[in-house]
């Protein structure tokens, strides 16, 4: 007896088939739903694993639990006019020779949630649901989509796996919730949607088949109809004169999967404990005297309807094995690597030491490896660990400093003063040094501030690099994550001290002792000579006829001059013979320091001046009002025109500009190699060595490596996971096994038996 299909693609049943070929698929769904039922909802912790089962829909007293108790044989659902079915029950019916393999001869049910408890009074089972429903959702009418799980083991029911959902409700009933109707739609809708699933969609004949609350859902999740079956209930009590034939054909809202119609027991029967035997003999009769079903005797009936539940399910999880393996597969992998994050549970303190070293050496590594530019997790988006360092070092630290002009904030009344101030209560003779050196120094010393700032931005990077490199024992352990952020802080907190003085060390040398003679440095007659020709320069824009002009190139030539070695008595036997100035120093007050060569004029002036206050005491009487000084005042400033000290004004700029930069080049050498030394290399030298003498100690393995509660659950539920998926991944291999032996046995007797692996059926009945 075989399998076939009629014209509209609805499953038969031939005369010598003696089984079912699901006999041993099904069974397979059900262990590997018995595997995972510890779990609790595996769509929850797997997402998008769901095993193949027949989903039973329908609305309040459309007799789904008639149908699913014709099924079983027996009375065990609740029952009830108000809405019973609270939450889903997973009903896996599977078919077993009693007596064989078994010491007991009954039939019987189990609970998931009582595994080692057999119910054999199935009212037992009636009473076990409602208690278990109560638990979850107490005594009023809501629902909850956490599964009921029951087992019935028994020799007249075929193999098949039904979820048995609440039934759609429009109006809240008592004290159910407002929404009721949208929580059991969207509980109802979770389970159809799914493709792993057939939809069994309840339909009473004495209501409007176009109205079914049941066929309008499934046609939203299955518009096609390619796996949804209807079932017609209450045949029985349709008006005098009308039947369901032109529905059970398909002809009003065809499904691919065809109708099968059943006759209930009707609730006066249940209170009168009719008896499903019964009852079946009953509609057996009925299907007998109404000839218009005579024709579609393959459509009707409870035993046609398991028939067809327990044939289609078969062929559907057929097509769905190679599926589910692959994605049993993909989800294994996937938990085991999420295992590993978590790590091993550690029980003596010799496995927590050595997970602190590993985790305290990983780390080390790593910030090395990040500063290094070797490290594997490196980006190619942005720059980041030592190529930071170095951007810091060339394209912010040097180049700012190449930038700065050291003459940018000195004025030439600074430079005026300056001179001024270096020459005491003298004239100068050359052009001072003192000066130079005063303003030179003032300018070395504003490279210490940028020298800092970069030393904290190496820092601030440095901090962040050890941030970057946490590892996944880190997030397992936060108390050693917090503890080893507070270490490495102050490491390289530790680090920049040691840095920031010799950085300061380096301004302090540069200031302490301005070396003139450095080969690089321009020097006075080099200066003087850049300093005429710049003046030159202006000069020639300047007009001809102006005599300062004049005055300006005898005194640059004077200077020259001086800057050279050349005597006062010679500068003045010079200007003699070119005859361009018969004196010097009675022009001006500012005399370059030589007026006082010249004795005879100055004792001249003290003479006269003797007499002329003898005079003045021998006749007070007759002498004018006496005169009074001014008070200096307190901010005193000279009283130069300002083509005074020009040239000694040029000769200074250029001399602070050639010196400053021969201490610029060389802070800008020593100052990331001060830092890279006291900071960056130290930290990678003597980082793991810092680690080690803080925290390997033996007394803070425990709180360094205690877990959070909600790590140690996680671990402890993604190890139930791994085991259920490996014990799943090898039961369907066994499976495979097996059937792969049954095949080669099967060539050998040379048989044309088709193997139930065959798609040929299924393809012909969906066609």
């Amino acid at each position: 007896m075989g399998w076939k299909s009629n014209s509209n693609g609805d499953v038969l049943q031939t005369k010598n088939s003696t089984c079912f070929i699901g006999s041993s698929v099904i069974p397979l769904i059900n262990k590997l739903q018995d595997i995972f039922a510890p779990l609790g909802d595996i769509d929850d912790r797997l997402t998008g694993l769901r095993l193949p089962q027949v989903a039973v829909i329908g609305s309040q007293s459309s007799g789904k639990s008639s149908v699913l108790e014709a099924l079983v044989g027996r009375d065990f659902l609740p029952r009830g006019t108000d809405i019973c079915t609270r939450r889903p029950l997973l009903l896996q019916l599977e078919k077993r020779t009693i007596g064989v393999g078994d010491n007991d001869s009954r039939e019987y049910g189990e609970f998931g949630h009582l595994p080692d408890k057999r119910f054999y009074d199935f009212s037992d089972i009636r009473c076990e649901i409602l208690v278990e429903t109560a638990k979850e959702v107490g005594v009023n009418k809501g629902v909850s989509d956490k599964q009921i799980r029951l087992k019935i083991c028994s020799p007249n029911v075929l193999n098949i796996t039904l979820v048995d959902l609440p039934g759609i409700s429009k109006v809240p009933v008592g004290d159910q919730p407002s929404d009721i109707e949208a929580r059991i739609r969207n509980m109802i809708m979770s389970y159809i949607k799914q493709e792993t699933s057939i939809i069994l969609a309840v339909s009473p004949a004495n209501a409007d088949l176009a109205n079914s609350d049941a066929l309008q859902m499934a046609k939203e999740v299955d518009p096609t109809g390619t796996r949804t079956i209807g079932v017609i209930t209450k045949l029985d009590i349709m008006d005098k004169g009308t039947d369901a034939k032109n529905f059970l054909l398909g002809k009003v809202i065809p499904l691919r999967l065809g109708y099968v119609g059943v006759v209930n027991r009707s609730q006066q029967d249940i209170n009168n404990e009719r008896s499903i035997e019964e009852a079946l003999a009953y509609e057996e009769q009925f299907f007998c005297d109404y000839h218009v079903y005579h024709s579609l005797s393959d459509r009707c009936g409870i035993p046609q309807l398991a028939k067809k539940l327990n044939q289609i399910l078969e062929h559907h999880i057929r097509n769905l094995l190679p599926t589910l393996k692959t994605d049993l597969n993909s989800h294994l992998v996937a938990v085991e690597k999420e295992l590993r994050t978590y790590g091993e549970a550690l029980e003596s303190n010799a496995e927590r030491g050595a997970m602190l070293l590993n985790v305290l050496t990983k780390y080390s590594e790593a910030f090395s490896a990040v500063v290094d530019g070797k490290s594997e997790a490196m980006t190619t988006k942005e720059l980041s660990g030592g190529a930071r360092i170095h951007h810091i070092f060339q394209s912010i630290f040097v180049k700012s400093l190449e930038e700065v002009d050291p003459c940018e904030d000195l004025s030439d009344e600074d430079i005026r003063i300056a001179i001024h101030n270096a020459t005491g209560p003298r004239n100068a003779l050359f052009v001072p040094e003192v000066p130079f050196e005063v303003l030179v120094r003032r300018q070395i010393a504003r490279l210490l501030d940028p020298s800092l700032q970069c030393l904290r931005f190496v820092y601030d990077e440095l901090i962040k690099i050890s941030r970057a490199c946490e590892t996944f024992e880190m997030r397992r352990f936060l108390e050693l994550r917090r503890r080893l952020e507070d270490v490495t802080t102050r490491f390289l907190r530790d680090g920049v001290k040691p840095a920031e003085r010799m950085i300061t060390n380096l301004i302090d040398m540069e200031m302490d002792y301005i070396n003139s003679s450095h080969p690089n440095f321009i020097g006075g007659t080099k200066a003087v000579d850049m300093a005429q020709m710049e003046l030159r320069a202006m000069q020639e824009g300047d007009d001809a006829d102006k005599d300062p002009a004049a005055n300006k190139g005898h005194k640059l030539a004077t200077v020259a001059k001086f800057l050279n070695g050349a005597l006062p008595s010679q500068v003045g036997r010079t200007q003699s013979d070119n005859g361009r100035v018969a004196s010097v120093g009675t022009s001006t007050t500012r005399t370059w320091g030589v007026s006082s060569l010249f004795g005879s004029r100055g004792s001249s002036v003290g003479n006269s001046s003797k007499r002329h206050a003898a005079e003045v005491v021998h006749d007070i009487d007759q002498a004018p009002p006496a005169i009074q000084l001014k008070n200096p005042p307190s901010i005193l400033r000279p009283g130069e025109t300002e083509t005074e000290y020009q040239v000694e004004i040029v000769v200074t700029k250029i001399l602070i500009t050639s010196y400053y930069d021969i201490v610029r080049r060389n802070i800008q050498d020593l100052v990331p190699k001060a830092i890279m030394h006291y900071l960056v290399n130290h930290a990678k030298r003597h980082l793991l060595g810092t680690f080690i003498e803080k925290l390997y100690r033996e007394n803070l393995f425990e709180d360094l490596l205690q877990e959070q509660d909600e790590v140690v659950t996680k671990r402890r539920r993604t190890v139930e996971m791994c085991h259920a998926l490996q014990q799943a991944v090898e039961t369907l291999d066994e499976f495979v096994a097996d059937i792969s032996t049954q095949r080669s046995s099967d060539s050998m007797n040379a048989s044309p038996k088709s193997s139930y692996l065959s798609s040929d059926f299924y393809s012909n009945s969906r066609s």
